[in-house]
């Protein structure tokens, strides 16, 4: 028996101590229902960035928030990590949290980050948004081509992305070729007011379309708008009727290799742990017809090159004695 786990929840807005608390809490309620992997939505720790759309105060009231951001962020690893790790140890989990990483130092470096943690309690890896979305990119860094890759766990292969991630084909390309049982999807309650779709449907579209062409489960979890959010974020009523509308948010679900929705998807004004028991045999019928890592490809006419290696903004080249110098030294020491 497999169970996988999707958490639909609200963050507890801008406070990391407290969301950390909330998270030790459903990860250890996942655990009780016997969850091999649960999942959580996109920066679910301290809260997702969102307030741009809206722009409460203007720059000013933006740049507070960013500040507050800063904050609360979290340090990977450290006393947060440290927390989680040991949450999902307890409830013998695998366990996929979204949250904003800071750089370690005295940085102003945010990321939109995935953090996969074992269910020993071992920090397995990380995944950072690779381009930030839309307003996001007020505040979030692009995400390091070494944090691009796949986790393995006691599962098997584990993929995930982060929110219109799971639309970019290049990066499902990379994933296929590692053939994931299990991929995350993590979502914000919302998208912009502006949108034509709000994220249930968009989640359920892109979620679908990744189990299919993948060929795995895909675990998609969202979060809900509380009211503290909304009181803090929202200008008008119509930005606060956006906010509230269960149809333009939330829709945690899980889906299997052929596409189809066997969890979920949840209301978006709903707080809950959507589960599935699986079977990952699934996987391999649906790679029999198409599997997009192997025989339904041709690498001698599509091939993707993927750079994982890390690029450092900054290298230093220290001098080095000149190689006439050294002989010298070492003649001298022989004599």
């Amino acid at each position: 028996m497999t169970i996988l786990a999707a958490v639909q929840a609200s963050s507890v807005w801008l406070d990391r101590e407290a969301t950390i608390d909330k998270a030790c809490g459903l990860i250890a309620e996942a655990g009780k229902a016997g969850a091999s992997l649960v999942a959580f939505p996109e920066n679910f720790v301290p809260g997702h960035p969102s307030w741009f759309h809206y722009l409460p105060g203007g720059h000013r009231d933006s740049i507070s928030r960013a500040l507050r951001l800063i904050d609360q962020s979290v340090t990977i690893p450290g006393p947060s990590t440290d927390r989680l790790a040991e949450a999902a140890r307890m409830a013998g989990t695998t366990v996929v949290i979204g949250l904003t990483e800071r750089a370690p130092g005295a940085s102003g470096t945010l990321y939109n980050t995935q953090l996969c943690i074992g269910p020993d309690g071992a920090l397995i890896g990380k995944h950072q948004k690779l381009v930030a979305t839309m307003t996001e990119r007020m505040v979030h860094s692009p995400g390091g081509a070494e944090t691009q890759r796949t986790f393995e766990t006691p599962l098997g292969v584990v993929s995930s992305l982060i929110c219109g991630e799971n639309s970019n084909p290049l990066a499902l390309g990379m994933i296929a070729a590692q053939h994931p049982l299990v991929h995350v999807a993590s979502w914000p309650a919302h998208v912009s007011p502006s949108s034509l779709g709000g994220v249930r449907e968009i989640s359920g579209i892109a979620s679908r379309g990744v189990a299919h062409m993948l060929g795995c489960f895909v675990v998609s979890a969202s979060g809900v708008n509380d009211a503290g959010m909304i009181a803090d974020i929202a200008i008008t009523d119509e930005d606060r009727a956006f906010l509230a509308d269960p149809e333009k948010n939330g829709g945690a679900c899980i889906v299997n290799p052929s596409g189809v929705i066997i969890a979920g998807p949840l209301e978006g004004n709903t707080e809950g742990i959507v589960t599935a028991d699986v079977d990952f045999d699934a996987c391999l019928r649906s790679r029999l017809i198409n599997d997009m890592g192997g025989h339904y490809n041709r690498s001698d006419v599509y091939q993707l090159r993927v750079d994982n290696r890390a690029a450092p903004l900054v290298t230093l080249i220290r001098d080095e004695p000149a190689q006439a110098e050294r002989d010298q030294e070492n003649g001298e020491d022989a004599e």
